[in-house]
């Protein structure tokens, strides 16, 4: 499993949704398997099937989501306020050829969302900014080509 890199916030809502997993979500699906079983033969129900499928992936969510919170690392916030981009790090960025600017943030996997410029540290664009400093302009293979992104402000 790769590395979870997590905020102390991610940490806190994985942690309550892994608690509501186990609690509410499995006493629903035991009342639905209740339901299920009154409604007579289980070889051709549906609503039981349906149950079964539906405790599975619980199971799945909650075994999931526990091997998450074991091996996650938590950024430190902190730790930060250096001059090098490391995961956690807020970042203003222009694309060289392009002009265009964007702000992200450095992000583990599991907190990925691009459209909310926040960018993995596995992918091209975050693996190839860590370590570097503003000023810096780095070459980023992506999907779409070769860009370089000059680093105007860590923040």
């Amino acid at each position: 499993m790769a590395e979870i890199w997590l905020t102390q916030e991610e940490f806190e809502k994985r942690k309550e949704h892994l608690d509501y997993l186990k609690s509410t979500r499995t006493l629903e699906i035991a009342e639905m398997l209740k339901i299920a079983r009154g409604f007579g033969d289980l070889s051709e129900n549906a609503e039981y099937d349906a149950a079964k499928a539906e405790q599975a992936k619980n199971e799945y969510d909650i075994a999931t989501l526990e091997a998450e919170l074991r091996t996650a690392k938590i950024i430190d916030k902190t730790a930060l306020a250096g001059d090098k981009i490391n995961v956690g790090s807020k970042v203003k960025v222009k694309n060289a050829a392009t002009g265009a600017e964007m702000d992200l943030e450095i992000v583990g996997t599991m907190a990925a969302d691009p459209l909310a410029g926040k960018v993995s540290n596995e992918s091209p664009i975050g693996g190839a900014l860590l370590g570097h400093v503003a000023g810096d302009v780095v070459p980023v293979t992506t999907p779409g080509g070769m860009i370089h992104l000059e680093i105007l402000s860590i923040h």
